[in-house]
Parts: C-alpha cells; structure tokens; sequence
C-alpha cells in the first residue's frame, strides 16, 4: 500500500456509489454516496481508494474510477474550472457541477474569485442550484411510482449533498404542492462582482426575482416593499448590452412585478398603480415572442395573464361610460372592503338595486351596461393575479348579481373579462384566461346571461360569428389575450 500525498480530497462523481469495508465489489456496504459528496483520501489498495467520509464519520473504500481526486492547489483550478463549464447544463448533474465548483473556489486564489472567472463560478453554483430546486419542486408534484420514488430518493440526495457545500434552499407548500426554491446566495455575490458581464447579472436577477419563490405566508404589509425591491433589482440590469433573448426575459418579469404593483398601489395610490400597470403593459410589448425559447413560452403566457389580470390600473378615463336605466356606485365598506352598489340612474346611492361588498380592488373604469339596459359588467380583482367578472342582471325587476371566475379550478392565475354585448339581452361574450398545475387554459366564450352557462366557446375568436360581429372595440384594444 502506497501512502497518497496530503492532503488530498474525492469528490463523487457517480450516484449511488458504495462505500465498502474493504476494497472489493462483494464486500460489506457501509454506505451510499451520491454525486458531489467530498470525502478524504487515505490511501489505495489495488482499484479503489482508502476514504474517510467526514459527514457520517466512518471510513472504508470506494471504486475509484467512481471519484474524481484533487488537491485543491492553485495549480488545478483552471481544470476544476473547465469541468465547472462542462458539467453546468448537463440536467441531473447539478450536484457534481457544485461540488467541483466548491472545489474550484477553494483552490483558486483569492484575487481570482474578484473578477470574470469568480464570477463565472458563482454564475455556475447559482445556475445549478436554481435548476436544482425547480427539479426538485417538479418531482414533488409528480405522480407516484417506483421510478418517481427512486427519482426522489436522488433529488433529496442531491439537495442534501449540495447544502454540505453551503448551498441553502427554501421550501413552502403552495397549491397543495411542495415549492422548494435557492436562496440566491450565489446570485447575489454576481451581482457584486464587477467581472460579471451582461447575461451573468441578467440571469442573476431573474433567479432572485421569481414570483413562485414569493412565500405565500409573507404578510401582505410586506409584499410591497418585497416588489419595489424586486423591481429595482431588475432595473438595475443593463439590457442595452443583453441579446433579444435575454431583453425578452427580462422584460417579461419586469412585467410581472410591475403588474403587481399596480395591484398593491391601487388601494390607496391611483397614479402610482396606474404608472405601474402602464410600466407592465410597456414590459410586455417589449418581448419578442418569435425569439424566445420553448423553455420561454409558459413564462411569456404567465407575464401576459399577471399584465391581463391588473390592466385596468393602467386606463385614466373610463373605457366604457355607463349608460342608461343603471349606475356602478362605490362605498367603502368595513374596513379594507369596497361595495359595489347597483343604484337607478336618477337614484340614491342609499336605496341600491343591488349591492355586493368585497376585499378585492374594484375597477370601476369597467363597468358597462348592455343596451338593454338589463345587465352590468364590471372587473373586480381579489388578488394580484386574479380578476373576476361581475354580472348584474335583471329578472323581471329584480337584479341580482353573478360572479364568473377565470376557472373554476383553485386560485393561481388567471381573468375572465367582458369582452362585448349582444344584442337582446340575453348574452355576454367573455374572454377568460387561466393557469394551473395543468397548463394554460384561454377560451372565448359567448355566455347566457341568466345562468351564465357557455353556449359556444374557442381557443380562437374569429371562429365565433359573435365574436366577430359583436365584440367590443374597447376591449379589443387594450386586452392581452388576443397577442
């Protein structure tokens, strides 16, 4: 047996490696070890490494053409630094890519890590984690099985591995699933580094702004401050110096903080939110859709559902002017709620048709009558990525009122909005657009008004002859679900 020179580490480089008590295959199992695990080296014996595994504290053998030895001398950090490269967008290899990348940082002086190749190496752990954690919340909400078990067990090795080397994660239900996210340590050494270039800051920021990483636990007094930070971190990104690719990215979650913005500023501020939800709808108009990636669309359709949601902030005057037997009156209500009063036309706000009160922000800007003067629609939005339509309908002379939801699935994205009247009162075209654990969901819809059950309904609105004839130039504008 031929001592090792000191000090030398093993960084795992194969899942499920055995860590035997002597150096052959048939020998006892001590333990599993998993990509990216670091374990010290003591000596060889014939094929296999002679290791010490400092986290179980036990030692033994492993194979050695399953780790990969190093030094951690200056000397290697250039090699540790082209496997960083090699391994960053190989998909299930995140583990290994930031154990070598914690090997990298240690062996490479300190001088190094403050320019463009300290930043790269950050650029990389952040990267991997990032991708890791949307791994991870992935398999969560997968289906169950033996292989999705299996799966499992690897991930929850992998994000035990990584959190040996300093890499945190966050983890939260949301939507009955299990939402685990990075904390961003890497990206914000990055951001710090003045080697990074133009992409690294923009990937950067992407990765410590993404609105399912928010907790939903966060109290709602903190949300703001949490979004301007966001926002600010993200205007902070010098897009003149990004490819169409990357001005796109950027510009799509500019336009999801901004839209929630215009949410938040709408209770008490209506300049600021209608400047935000304008800042929204320009974010948007700025992404090129022909250039973005396929891994890119269900972002873009989640940036256009947020801007969809909150629009209405963005428009001074009203859209549709009221007209009529019927007026939208507002009042406040028990404190944080707004009702919505019903009232005739030449009457009192205190003898209401119809009255509905909510904690939701109420878009009084919508409100349009019907020529009939037999139905009002009118937006109210109870989250910041939610508006519904609101219904008031006559029967006889009784009004009451109906709600239509974006979905009838739980709340996660979506609007459902008036899209035009058709003549006779008796129908409403609605727009409505969702997303959930299921994918995208975006009909046009020609409903029944005393029910408001779909009579006709498409994935494309010039298939509809009412569309066609009886949509609404007002809505045909300004809405996002016709991009």
């Amino acid at each position: 047996e031929a001592p090792t020179s000191a000090p030398t580490l093993a960084i795992v480089v194969r899942d499920q490696t055995a860590l035997r008590a002597s150096p052959h295959a048939s020998a006892q199992q001590l333990a599993l070890l998993w990509q990216g695990e670091v374990l010290e080296v003591r000596g060889e014996r014939i094929d296999h490494l002679q290791v010490w595994d400092h986290v179980r504290e036990r030692g033994g053998f492993v194979d050695a053409a399953r780790v990969r030895k190093t030094t951690l001398s200056p000397a290697e950090a250039p090699e540790l630094l082209a496997l960083i490269r090699f391994v960053r967008e190989t998909p299930g290899s995140e583990a290994l890519g930031i154990g070598i990348a914690a090997a990298y940082l240690k062996a490479a002086p300190a001088d190094t890590l403050l320019g463009a190749t300290g930043a790269e190496a950050f650029d990389a752990i952040g990267a991997m984690a990032d991708r890791l954690a949307q791994r991870a919340s992935a398999g969560s909400a997968a289906s169950a099985g033996a292989a999705q078990g299996r799966a499992e067990i690897a991930l929850a090795a992998h994000l035990e591995a990584v959190a040996r080397h300093g890499v945190a994660f966050r983890s939260f239900e949301r939507d009955g699933t299990m939402r685990i996210c990075y904390d961003g340590d890497a990206f914000r050494r990055v951001l710090a580094n003045a080697g990074a270039d133009a992409i690294q800051r923009a990937r950067a920021a992407l990765g410590l702004t993404r609105p399912e990483c928010i907790d939903p636990a966060r109290p709602v007094t903190e949300r703001q401050s949490l979004d301007l930070w966001r926002a600010d971190l993200l205007d902070r990104v010098d897009t003149a110096r990004l490819p169409s690719l990357w001005k796109s990215r950027v510009a799509m979650r500019r336009a999801s903080v901004w839209s929630a913005l215009a949410f938040q500023r709408a209770r008490g501020d209506s300049p600021a939110a209608q400047e935000a939800a304008r800042r929204a709808v320009v974010e948007l108009a700025d992404v090129k859709r022909d250039e973005l990636a396929d891994d890119d669309v269900a972002a873009w359709h989640d940036a256009a559902i947020r801007v969809g949601a909150s629009r209405w902030a963005a428009l001074a005057v009203l859209a549709h002017a009221p007209a009529g037997n019927v007026r939208i009156v507002t009042r406040p209500g028990e404190p944080g709620q707004t009702c919505v009063l019903l009232v005739a036309a030449k009457g009192d706000a205190g003898a209401p048709l119809a009255r509905r009160c909510t904690y939701g922000v109420v878009w009084a800007a919508s409100a349009t009558v019907n020529r009939e003067g037999s139905a009002v629609a009118i937006a109210v939005q109870p989250m910041e990525a939610w508006r519904e339509l609101w219904l008031f309908t006559r029967q006889g002379k009784d009004w009451s009122l109906q709600v239509l939801p974006p979905s009838a699935a739980a709340p996660e994205l979506g609007y459902a909005e008036f899209a035009g009247w058709v003549p006779g009162g008796r129908q409403v075209l609605v727009a409505r657009e969702s997303r959930n654990a299921k994918g995208l969901k975006r009909n046009f819809e020609v409903v029944r008004l005393d029910t408001l059950g779909t009579e006709r309904q498409a994935g494309d609105p010039s298939v509809l002859g009412p569309f066609m004839r009886w949509q609404d130039a007002g809505w045909k504008r300004e809405t996002v679900s016709l991009r």
